[in-house]
Order: structure tokens, then sequence, then C-alpha cells
């Protein structure tokens, strides 16, 4: 099922090759038509990731990156969307020769050549490729019949891993196998035969339930892996190598490990796990809600790096989701007193945007620290302009086109883009360099004269406000290189009050945290 754990269980195998000495590459591929992530509402399919080139992508990218360090790219994602537009395209330009263009077998081919390409420039020994969505889902057929076509093309060189969920029904009081063999069964539809399974559950799989497994699966005890709930998903690999994945691993691929670095990540995870002082954070957001339920998922990397930066300091990130339409309704105080610090995160459109505001004012006034990722360094602009300066009706263009005060605005080769609808992959994106101003917060945090973060926004800083902007006090502490784009902006006489054109979580890793979350966390701290 959705969100059991595959993108994890993925980024966990490969972190354990990884520590083989292994060089592990991951790839991810998604079922649905969209060519990328980037036009998807993040409450139905969690954040969009954006990688250093640039591509709008699933969030298990993100995951892959923090578990194995290193970037990801284009080459790394592919979607059904982008598959079909590849075919089509060739097809159009007469590059298969005139034949008669089928889903099978031309769509599979091109998901292999996708994949080759992937193996090819990443250079690596393992490439980890997870399969978005569902066993038995009609959108992923062509996924499995091409992982069936590479299993006929190289035996040796394929090998499958099923993730299923093995459910314990609270009236009956044990753990159900039927529906994992069921899964198991529906691959083998497909021409598949799990050399894996990995059962995630609520507790460790008995052996009872793994024999019942391995008769009705085909597939050996030793080949099937308990992945119960864990504290931490940083925990994930440990539990998985503490049952000798790792060995079977190598076993399978008929590879030998070159080094075994796991006792160090194996320390880093027992760190973690026993930080237990904490600093309160409230992330003021409005991708929370979906009916009955709350899901951060829009959230996952701001979620991550706060976590990240918490450990730094040797504190437990202790989180709250503030929906900011309820900040509008019975206001800032009532809701965000009692905090370590505030965080806005980034986001589009009008709806919560006023409550994000008063956010930011309660947290400038009231001395709390506060990060603003991406719409929440541009709605810091707008609170200040309008409680500072006193414009009243400063804002963004794009909540109010003809304000008088539009100290936020679109980017000038962006109007083109929304004028003709053009949405999908036309933002700014990807990794960009920004000059940083000595002396400030944000000098201070990086330990240097620039940093490079990756970005996606179409709306910038206007300079045509900032000479008052920074009169009245607002500090534009880093620009693009040519100096046109305002990237960074901050106030003095304050805690940490610090907003970043940028997507900085994205960056962050487990082992490394970011420089910004982590200074604005030792503020959090101070002020606790």
């Amino acid at each position: 099922m959705s969100g059991v754990g595959k993108g994890t269980t993925t980024a966990s195998i490969g972190k354990i090759l990884q520590c083989r000495g292994l060089k592990v590459a991951a790839m991810k591929i998604d079922p649905y038509i969209n060519v990328d992530a980037g036009t998807m509402n993040p409450v139905e399919h969690g954040e969009v990731f954006v990688t250093p080139d640039g591509d709008e992508t699933d969030m298990d990218i993100g995951a892959y990156e923090r578990f194995l360090g290193g970037d990801m790219g284009k080459v790394n994602y592919m979607t059904t969307g982008r598959v079909y537009k590849t075919v089509i395209e060739r097809e159009r330009a007469l590059g298969y020769g005139g034949k008669c263009v089928e889903v099978v077998p031309h769509v599979p081919l091109e998901v292999i050549d996708r994949i080759k390409k992937c193996a090819a420039e990443t250079k690596s020994d393992v490439l980890m490729i997870e399969v978005g969505g569902t066993v038995g889902e009609y959108q992923n057929i062509l996924f499995l019949e091409a992982a069936r076509m590479m299993k006929h093309e190289t035996p040796d060189d394929i090998f499958f891993a099923l993730v299923s969920y093995v459910p314990i029904p609270p009236t009956i009081g044990e753990m159900k196998t039927k529906p994992t063999q069921y899964a198991a069964r529906t691959v083998n539809e497909a021409g598949i035969q799990p050399d894996f399974i990995i059962c995630r559950a609520e507790r460790a799989l008995d052996e009872p339930r793994k024999g019942k497994l391995a008769v009705g699966c085909g597939v050996h005890e030793e080949d099937i892996f308990s992945a119960p709930d864990a504290k931490s998903i940083y925990e994930v690999p440990v539990i998985f190598e503490d049952q000798k994945l790792g060995d079977r691993l190598l076993a399978k691929l008929k590879l030998k490990e070159k080094k075994n670095t796991f006792a160090e990540y194996r320390k880093f995870v027992t760190r973690i796990l026993s930080v237990t002082t904490p600093v309160k954070i409230a992330v003021v957001g409005k991708y929370f809600s979906t009916g009955d339920f709350v899901l951060a998922d829009a959230y996952h990397s701001v979620i991550e790096a706060l976590k990240h930066a918490a450990w730094f300091h040797d504190r437990k990130a202790e989180l709250s989701w503030i929906n900011a339409e309820e900040v509008e309704k019975k206001g800032a105080a009532a809701l965000l007193s009692g905090y370590d610090g505030i965080l806005i995160p980034g986001g589009f459109g009008s709806r919560g945007v006023e409550g994000k505001i008063e956010a930011i004012r309660f947290a400038r006034e009231e001395k709390i620290p506060y990060l603003g990722l991406c719409y929440g360094m541009q709605l810091a602009v707008v609170e200040f302009a309008r409680h500072i300066l006193g414009w009243k009706d400063a804002n963004t263009t794009e909540i109010a086109p003809k304000t008088k005060h539009p100290v936020i605005h679109i980017m000038k080769h962006q109007v083109k883009n929304v004028a003709g609808g053009q949405y999908g992959g036309t933002m700014r994106l990807g990794a960009y360099e920004c000059v940083l101003k000595k002396g400030t917060l944000a000098h201070k945090a990086y330990g240097a004269d620039s940093a490079i973060e990756r970005h996606r926004h179409r709306y910038e800083f206007n300079n045509a406000f900032k000479a008052k902007l920074e009169k009245a006090g607002l500090v534009c502490s880093a620009t693009t290189p040519d100096g046109k784009l305002v990237e960074i902006i901050e106030l003095p006489n304050h805690p940490f009050f610090l907003g970043t054109q940028a997507h900085p979580e994205f960056t962050s890793r487990p082992e490394k945290s970011q420089p910004l979350f982590r200074e604005f966390i030792k503020a959090a701290i101070a002020k606790k």
C-alpha cells in the first residue's frame, strides 16, 4: 500500500551496501502521467523535492540523498508521463524508422534505457530502483514488464524485493500474512518472483509467520526480513543489518565488501536515539489536513532538517503543526506562545497568507527565533513593509497584483510563462550561488563568502523598494553574484530572524546539518 515504506526501505538497503564499500545509486519510478511532481497538490502527493539540476521530483529522491549523501538529478527519476513523452517525440522524429510503435515493447524498452543510463552515468556497483505505487495497479504494469524483460536479459544482475504490510488486526490480535501472500502472487502474475520480502508491521515478524510466508511466497526464510515500527527512520538500516540483510544481499549479488563502516553509522544512530532534551518548534503552514487526518509529508525535508539541526546540538526537535488559517481565526498569541522557534516553509497562493504574516509579526515583536523559507522569506518582507514602514497594502503580486507596494513581484522571465499557462517545470529551479554579506547572520552561519542552495519560485524581492526597506532596518544579507536578486533577508537586534528565498532543507543531511537550520535551532535553544 502507499506509504508503507518503500522509499525508506530502498534508502536503507542502499545505506547498508554503501557501508560495505560499494558505490550505490538509487532511482525512483513514479506511475503517474505527470511529467514531474511539480504540478501536483502537496497534500495529495507530499513535498516536491528539487534536485541541483532543477528536476521537480518525488520526496523519495530526498530520502535517497539523505541516506546515501551526494546529489541526485534528472537521471535518477522517471514518470509514466516522462517515458510516454519521450517515446512519442521519438516517433514524431522518425526515431523508430517507420515501425508501428506499440505500448509493448517500446514503452518498457524506454524504461530499460533510462535505467541503464542511470547506472552508466552514476558508475554505480548497485543501482536501487523503486517502483512507486502498489502491486496490481494498472499503471504499474509497464514498469513491471520492463523489470521482467531485464531479468530475462541478465538474470544474474537483477533482483527483486517486495515490501509488504503485515497487519495485526486489533480485534484478532494475530499477525496476518495473507495480504503479503496475495501481493507475492500478484507479482508472480507479472512474471516476477521476489528474491526478498520486507515485512512492514507494528512488530517484528515471528518464526511461524515467517514460515508461512516462505511456503506461500516461494522465498527462503533467510530472505524474509522484518521492518517493524522504528523510533527513527535512520534506525531502519540497523534493524535490517541486525537480521544479516547485508550478508544476504552480497551473497545474492555475488559481490564482496570492500570495507565495512557500518559500526560508525550504528554509533550515530545510537547517539540520536538517546537525545531526549526537547526544543519546541512551531511549523506554520497550510498543507497539513487531508479529511479527518493530519499529514506532514508536504514539509518532509523541512522536518528532517529540523531534526538534523537539533541532533547537532544534542536536542530533540519537538515539532507542532500550526495551520495558518487557524492563526487567522484565533490569533498568533493564542497558538504560538511557548515555542522556542517559529518556522514558515514554502508555499503558494492566498489561503492562510494573513495567518502566516501574523505569525511572522508575532515572532518579530516577541523576539522568538524565526526562519522563513521561500514564501516564508517573501511574507517576512511583506510583514516588515506593512508594520515597520506603514505600507498597509504592501503585498506580493501573487496575491494582490494591483497593490501600490509590490515588495514581492513576479520575476521578469516568468511573466510570459504565467500568461501562457506554462506552469510545469518553468519556475526558477535548481542550485544557484549567492554572495553573503560579511558580518551578517547568514555569513556567520555558512562561515563563507558564498553559498549554493536549491530554488523553486516565480516571485522575487522587488529591488524598487530595496533602499527604503534597508533604510528602515531590513538587512539584505545575500544576493545573486550579479547583485540583481536578493536571496536572504534578516533583522538585526533580534535573537534570530532570517528568511531565505532558497529551500536549504534539501541539502540537510542527518550527519551534516544545514547551516541556517543549525543556527536557527541554536538560537531557539538559547531562548529556551
